[in-house]
């Protein structure tokens, strides 16, 4: 319908949605419409292999049937070039180097919060919207009272919130992003899906990254990083197995590698160290008694304080190493690089695996995080 190039009287702006044709985002289309925002919701496009099987089509059309029920206008963006260098790239470089990444941030701060807002506002909008569980406040800053800055706070959903993934949003973008559905828990949000008549009520949520696809990730990296065989190496050095390439392992884990003399009674043994330049594993029965494997000082980098100041150092605060991982005591410490800072749990933390986020909170306010190394 043309408007004669009269402008939508708007009363809260105007917000483009990140449809991904799933529940979450959904409900946040309609909350948003329900609240006064002139809504449009987009589809984003990312890359995939070929190899790699993705309903990417049948989330497409699920978003526009969205679109369609809420009456507002559909959009597609295409950001798989982005997404491939970004994500993908950055995912493979890092596992062949011997570190775990976590996917999810970077697309998060490349994708989501990256690429989509800059579309976003290059047209028009005054805000982005996902169906992240999260939320955001206004409040005043620590040191300057008459500023106000933007917090990160955990989902009310203990068991969904996804603050763990947002860690690199910053001021300028925290300012132009909304979380409708953060107050809510999951089953709060289907609920709203059948009384807003939205057919991904009853939609099982998605798992994982879309171009992983339903195989295991070792399966998946062979794809791109060559079988390479090599030595299991036990506490004493002796060599007691093989495995086919050391970038594909992840401390901690217990599988995917050759004990040559075991008996149905043996314990499982967990990989605690491996050496990508001599493509060897070390792997012990008691991971307990490896220090290398439990740690109560981590050291990060990549680091995003978002409130846009580093914190106070001298109160305790909250960390986790992973996602859904019960938030730990711990205190922060500079270091003698200006880019680096010390993290010191109270207690030993478990798989700390280099390339993997450390997030840290004050309470429900998510401050900030880096990149273990």
């Amino acid at each position: 319908m043309k408007n004669n190039g009269i402008r939508p009287r708007r009363t809260k702006g105007k917000v483009f949605v990140g449809l991904s044709g799933g529940v979450d985002s959904s409900v946040s289309a309609a909350l948003l419409k329900k609240q006064g925002y002139d809504v449009v919701g987009v589809f984003i496009k990312v890359w995939q292999p070929e190899f790699v099987k993705c309903d990417w089509r049948e989330e497409r059309l699920d978003a526009m049937r969205v679109c369609a029920k809420l009456d507002i206008p559909f959009m597609d963006l295409d950001l798989e070039e982005i997404y491939k260098k970004e994500v993908f790239d950055y995912m493979i470089k890092e596992y062949k180097i011997g570190r775990t990444p976590n996917p999810d941030v970077m697309c998060n701060k490349s994708i989501k919060f990256g690429g989509f807002l800059k579309f976003a506002l290059d047209n028009g909008a005054d805000f982005v919207a996902t169906g992240h569980y999260a939320r955001s406040e206004e409040r005043a800053s620590s040191k300057f009272i008459k500023l106000k800055v933007k917090s990160l706070l955990k989902g009310v959903d203990e068991n969904k919130d996804q603050s763990y993934f947002l860690w690199t949003l910053t001021q300028e973008r925290l300012k132009h992003i909304l979380f409708p559905i953060g107050e809510l828990e999951k089953p709060q949000v289907r609920k709203l899906a059948k009384k807003f008549d939205l057919l991904t009520a009853e939609k099982k949520d998605s798992q994982g990254l879309c171009f992983v696809g339903m195989i295991e990730m070792k399966d998946f990296l062979k794809k791109f990083l060559p079988e390479k065989k090599g030595n299991v190496l036990n506490e004493e050095g002796n060599v007691i197995g093989y495995h086919d390439g050391a970038y594909y392992f992840t401390y901690g884990q217990r599988h995917g590698f050759t004990i040559i003399e075991k008996t149905p009674d043996d314990k499982p043994y967990f990989v605690v160290e491996k050496n990508i330049e001599k493509n060897t594993i070390t792997v012990y029965k008691k991971i307990k008694e490896n220090i290398n494997y439990d740690k109560k000082e981590i050291v990060i980098n990549n680091i995003n304080w978002i409130l846009g100041e580093i914190p106070d150092l001298n109160k305790k605060y909250q960390g986790r190493i992973r996602y859904r991982q019960p938030l730990q005591n711990c205190k922060i410490y500079n270091t003698q690089s200006t880019e680096e800072f010390k993290i010191v749990f109270d207690e030993p933390q478990k798989s700390v695996s280099a390339g993997q986020s450390l997030v840290l909170y004050d309470g429900d306010i998510c401050i900030g995080g880096g990149v273990i190394i």
